[in-house]
């Protein structure tokens, strides 16, 4: 893979890497499980927040190294610090986790999350707020925030996860704070895929590079009405979708569909990300 062409700094902890369209981070403390430090939080947020300029970046894959993917915020680095903080200082930090979902959520490219291994915590969080989830069998996950005296509305956790299983079951996760075996977690519908660990990357590359070989400012609109829609009525969803759809119909990658369709060729649709005036 090749490094990333921009000069932005990866702390310790974190690797990125690019190939082929596909952006790849990687959680790298694998002796703590991944464990989250500052750094890695503001790591997070500001490769984000720089991948939403990148229309050469086609899908991002977030992964961790060794046999866990993250299980939260590292109880050293992080909680240790934050039982001495005062009121400004910890909203100051738990704006910084929140910033890391919304930059997730707003850039456009989508985002395959490959579990190899224990989700909890923080880790939940960046796991809900992703837009695929890959798991390995290992991957039990659990929102342990409860647990800690705290509550399960973390990082968007109380929005994000009722939509993807359910407003019952999401309430489970969250007020008890257990883990949810791989197994179970894909039946509900919080894991896509489960596959064997010797395949997870092999899966979740092969997603993202799926993912780049369609129009992409069609998967980035896509994204971006999944978001808007979450709570529009139907009459403001409805009239949305008109306005999109008429103006994707006048977007160039409409015709080469249409035209590599009549041909039997494959499509050669623009690489370039091009805003709606919606």
């Amino acid at each position: 893979m090749n490094p990333p062409p921009e000069d932005l700094a990866t702390p310790e902890g974190l690797r990125y890497a690019e190939q082929d369209g596909v952006a790849t981070l990687t959680l790298a403390r694998p002796e703590r499980l991944n464990a989250l430090t500052f750094a890695i939080y503001e790591g997070l947020r500001d490769r984000f927040a720089a991948l939403a300029r990148r229309d050469d970046v086609h899908a991002v894959v977030l992964t961790g190294e060794g046999r866990g993917f993250c299980t939260g915020g590292d109880v050293e680095d992080i909680i240790g610090r934050l039982v001495k903080m005062g009121p400004r200082e910890l909203r100051a930090f738990t704006k910084l986790t929140c910033d890391v979902v919304q930059n997730m959520r707003a850039a456009p490219q989508p985002i395959v999350a490959a579990l190899n291994g224990t989700v909890a915590g923080a880790g939940s969080a960046l796991t809900v707020a992703s837009d695929f989830r890959i798991a390995t069998p290992e991957a039990k996950i659990a929102f342990l925030f409860v647990k800690a005296g705290l509550s399960g509305a973390d990082m968007g956790a109380c929005h994000l996860l009722p939509r993807i299983v359910g407003f019952g079951r999401a309430t489970e996760m969250l007020m008890l704070g257990d883990f949810t075996s791989a197994e179970e977690a894909h039946r509900i519908g919080l894991y896509n895929r489960i596959v064997p660990r010797e395949r997870l990357m092999e899966e979740a590359r092969g997603v993202a590079k799926q993912l780049g070989e369609r129009p992409i400012t069609g998967i980035s609109v896509t994204k971006e009405t999944l978001n808007a829609q979450l709570d529009m009525s139907l009459e403001e969803a409805l009239a949305w979708d008109a306005r999109v759809q008429a103006e994707l119909m006048l977007h160039p990658d409409f015709m080469e569909a249409y035209k590599a369709f009549t041909a039997k060729r494959p499509a050669k649709f623009e690489r370039v990300r091009k805003p709606l005036r919606y």
